[in-house]
């Protein structure tokens, strides 16, 4: 197993597990698929804003999950917060990669100087929510039934995990 930078020619490999977790389960609050033009879009702003797509590929190249983070609000003032994200495709679930993937998006953001990180986790979802309670992030919030999907009210849970840089922040 390695850890890599994604760059686009993983898309397709993406794609397929974004797509997984849109039509089988409420880690995103998506209905319909993505599409590559989608994932286009998406490595694009990742790379306008240098946002790390962290991957874990096994011996053969293939990808078993992936990492990133991104912007949490517009305002200029949550400039020194990210929300994160990781996906673990179905077939290598259960396998500790979560926390490889989520110790490299802390050791990222940390480089990068962010100061929070926003994890946005559907309530029900004990297995990502222990995770990222394992790395010190506590729940600050529950979002009672903001999100519709399969048939039933979600609850959004958030996840935050404050990081002692930078060093000396500035406002602009």
């Amino acid at each position: 197993m390695q850890i890599i930078a994604c760059n686009d020619d993983f898309a397709p490999q993406i794609l397929d597990i974004f797509n997984d977790a849109i039509l089988n389960t409420t880690a995103l609050y998506d209905y319909k698929p993505w599409t590559m033009e989608t994932m286009r879009v998406w490595f694009e702003t990742k790379r306008q804003h240098n946002f790390p797509v962290i991957g874990l590929v096994n011996n053969e190249g293939r990808l078993m999950g992936f990492g990133s983070y991104g912007q949490f609000r517009v305002r200029p003032a949550y400039k020194y917060t990210v929300e994160n994200s990781l996906y673990v495709h179905r077939d290598f679930r259960g396998q500790g990669l979560g926390k490889i993937l989520l110790a490299e998006i802390i050791k990222n953001a940390k480089d990068q100087n962010y100061h929070c990180i926003i994890g946005v986790i559907d309530a029900a979802n004990d297995v990502s929510i222990g995770l990222h309670q394992s790395f010190g992030f506590e729940q600050v919030g529950v979002f009672k039934e903001v999100g519709f999907k399969f048939g039933k009210w979600l609850d959004a849970a958030f996840m935050q995990l404050t990081l002692q840089t930078p060093e000396t922040p500035v406002e602009g």
